[in-house]
């Protein structure tokens, strides 16, 4: 649904949170409904999610150099600071990737990661006050 968001017609890289991830840091489930007040809460947070973690360009894994850091403004305006490890995965704000380059509909590159990459506000905005794990 996410990735629904973006229009087809431009390049974007989206670093998406894994299923699990969505679940164990934002506490939203895949078949969770968009109708009703609790609808709206999640659309409005997917669309804060997907403001962090889209960039306006394609990003393929190889395109990060090994052992450097390259930044990039997300469409949120947010800094992703991105690195790539010697397995190839990257790593997105302190947040490691679980696969890298699946290609999306036209120009769109996803990269899924194994936590949610959102800023501090954000973040004690809808995280439970102890757990800070991955994010970024």
């Amino acid at each position: 649904m996410v990735i629904e968001m973006l229009p087809g017609d431009l390049p974007f890289t989206i670093f998406l949170p894994s299923i699990t991830a969505f679940e164990r840091i934002l506490g939203l489930h895949s078949n969770e409904s968009l109708e009703g007040e609790n609808g709206r809460d999640t659309y409005a947070v997917l669309t804060r999610v997907l403001g962090f973690s889209a960039v306006p360009r394609m990003i393929h894994s190889v395109d990060v150099p090994r052992d450097q850091e390259i930044d990039y403004d997300s469409l949120a305006g947010f800094t992703l600071y991105i690195s790539r490890d010697d397995d190839g995965m990257l790593l997105v704000n302190r947040v490691r990737s679980e696969h890298v380059d699946l290609q999306g509909k036209n120009n769109l590159i996803v990269h899924i990661m194994d936590g949610v990459i959102m800023d501090a506000d954000f973040e004690q905005s809808v995280l439970p006050d102890d757990d800070e794990d991955n994010v970024g």
